[in-house]
């Protein structure tokens, strides 16, 4: 069972680079168990503001606050964060299965349970039996379905996912479109989607919020 989502707030966050504002007084709150997608050109800092909220980047000014604690400075794997990445980031030396079972090992989880939640997570994505398979072997579209697997594995209370169906042809984007939307809704946990897709925001998430350019 999925843990329940948590409130996400983010307060005044900025952030530039080599002196470049890339987020400007940023603020937003995100209900629990509510998906977001967060959309707008490329350089609006939608990716970065994900960086921010999962601890992969400290902000120049301003706050994260999950479920109303200021967690700005908490290490990435102690915020209960999950993250799906554009170009999935699979291990190529590990099977599907131990790509999915990697955070529940760095856990500490039992072997046995670290099995058997990889098996419910392939099963849960459509690609029941994959186990054995190594990462190398898998579609564009298989690996994007076992990068969301590996994430949701862990039970995070956020998911956040950054374009993850960048890459695909038409009519498999517009599958998984579908099929991340229905996995998104059966799970308590607060997403928030990063996306230049206004159909793809509309079809996957509650509510859009859009960055604007500076």
């Amino acid at each position: 069972m999925t843990t329940s989502g948590s409130e996400v707030g983010v307060e005044h966050v900025t952030v530039s680079f080599d002196g470049e504002i890339v987020l400007d007084d940023v603020s937003l709150t995100i209900e629990p168990g509510a998906v977001i997608a967060l959309v707008g050109g490329s350089g609006t800092g939608k990716s970065t503001l994900l960086r921010v909220i999962a601890g992969l980047l400290v902000p120049d000014t301003g706050r994260v606050l999950l479920d109303g604690c200021d967690i700005t400075d908490t290490p990435t794997h102690r915020r209960g964060i999950g993250m799906v990445f554009q170009d999935n980031q699979l291990f190529p030396h590990l099977t599907v299965a131990e790509n999915i079972a990697f955070g529940l090992k760095m856990a500490g989880a039992p072997p046995a349970e670290q099995r058997a939640q990889a098996s419910r997570s392939l099963d849960e994505v459509g690609l029941a039996g994959f186990e054995r398979r190594q990462a190398t072997e898998l579609s564009g579209g298989e690996a994007k379905r076992v990068a969301l697997a590996r994430t949701l594995a862990t039970d995070p209370r956020v998911v956040l996912l950054d374009e993850p169906l960048t890459g695909l042809d038409r009519d498999l984007h517009d599958e998984l479109m579908h099929d991340l939307a229905d996995r998104l809704r059966r799970t308590d946990a607060t997403a928030i989607l990063v996306t230049h897709d206004h159909a793809e925001a509309d079809a996957i998430a509650d509510r859009t919020v859009e960055l604007a350019g500076l």
